[in-house]
């Protein structure tokens, strides 16, 4: 079964993901890697960045990303992927372990 996930920069058109989060992929709606973490390098709409645990202006109100797809996507966006040890099996232990991450660092 595949659930929106993202929607491609510049359209409504949503991008569906497989949410058989055991396959590596993201969990949908999540957000978290958009919230917890701190972001040195521009982003639209933010243009110092942002300080960890600050939502990104570009995480819509489902928690999707605006910018997917996007070549105005940051470098350090592109590069997060899904790891089932730091993202855990809920949202909550995402945000959890990336906000204890980034504080270790």
């Amino acid at each position: 079964m595949s659930r929106l996930i993202a929607r491609q920069a510049g359209s409504a058109e949503p991008i569906a993901i497989n949410d058989d989060v055991s396959a590596g992929e993201c969990r949908p709606g999540c957000g978290a890697c958009c919230i917890a973490p701190s972001i040195s390098s521009a982003i639209p709409g933010m243009p110092d960045g942002k300080p960890a645990g600050v939502r990104c202006i570009q995480l819509d109100e489902n928690n999707l990303c605006r910018l997917f797809g996007d070549p105005r996507r940051p470098a350090a966006c592109h590069r997060f992927v899904f790891d089932a040890d730091l993202c855990g099996t809920h949202r909550d232990d995402a945000l959890a372990r990336i906000t204890r991450l980034e504080s270790l660092t």
